[in-house]
């Protein structure tokens, strides 16, 4: 029995011996594998780091680096063409804003005005009022006691000149949305001149070399598109406002030359 015994325990610590030995190698291979993944896992966190990095730049940050890439000769242009129709646009936005009257409201006052204590009183309503339309009004009242016809010239007249005053300033910002692009343009034919120079000056086809002349020139084309964009919103405001109050006034006209026949009539 005991000889039974010794052989089971000799048995045992050989069957534990062989599993270390297979369990050694396995153990091995995971350390090697854990000290190539190390470096690699390494550079992809500080991959990311600096990716992050990057994008935390906030976009008034890049906007202005750039910028300054970019150049100063035509990126001070293309920004003096964008400040100059901006200043113009939002005068001329404000102007329209405050030339906008209700017509209708207006002709209604002026009609009972002019039934109630004449075409003095129908002039004070127009006085009182502000815009291009009440001032077509009061220019077409005080020609009233000539004739219709001389009333209805001192309408179209005066229609012409508050036209006038509504377009005034806005033909500048149509040349910067042209001159903007054209800088652009002409900064990228000039950035890609400077490119070829240092070619030929290192006598080789480098691509660093290269990219600083090309980049110089996508930046400026990228900045006086984005100008005229940019101004070309505003001016497509602009011009459908000046519509606006221009067939108002149109109409406007046609109702102050029926209500002076009416009055006439009644007279």
């Amino acid at each position: 029995m005991k000889r039974l015994f010794s052989i089971l325990a000799i048995v045992a610590v050989m069957a534990f011996g062989n599993l270390q030995a297979a369990t050694a190698p396995a153990q091995l291979l995971t350390a090697n594998v854990q000290l190539l993944i190390a470096p690699i896992t390494t550079t992809t966190i500080q991959e990311d780091v600096a990716s992050d990095a990057t994008e935390e730049l906030s976009f008034h940050q890049n906007l202005k680096k750039r910028f300054i890439e970019g150049g100063p000769e035509f990126m001070g242009i293309v920004l003096l063409c964008l400040i100059l129709g901006l200043a113009i646009a939002i005068e001329r936005i404000i102007f329209l804003n405050l030339s906008t009257t209700n017509t209708k409201k207006l002709q209604q006052n002026v009609e009972d005005a002019l039934n109630s204590g004449g075409v003095e009183a129908a002039k004070e309503v127009c006085r009182n009022t502000k815009g291009p339309v009440a001032s077509i009004y009061y220019q077409g009242l005080d020609r009233a006691d000539e004739s219709i016809d001389a009333a209805e010239k001192a309408v179209v007249a005066y229609g012409g000149v508050q036209m006038g005053q509504l377009e005034k300033n806005v033909s500048w910002v149509s040349l910067f949305i042209a001159l903007a692009p054209m800088l652009g343009f002409m900064g990228t034919v000039i950035g890609m001149i400077q490119a070829f120079d240092k070619i030929e000056a290192a006598g080789d086809m480098q691509p660093s070399l290269v990219a600083g002349g090309i980049k110089v020139a996508l930046l400026t084309t990228v900045f006086g598109l984005i100008v005229a964009i940019i101004l070309q919103i505003f001016y497509n405001y602009i011009v459908a406002k000046i519509d606006r109050i221009v067939n108002d006034m149109e109409d406007a006209s046609i109702t102050l030359i029926d209500m002076l026949v009416a009055y006439k009539n009644k007279k």
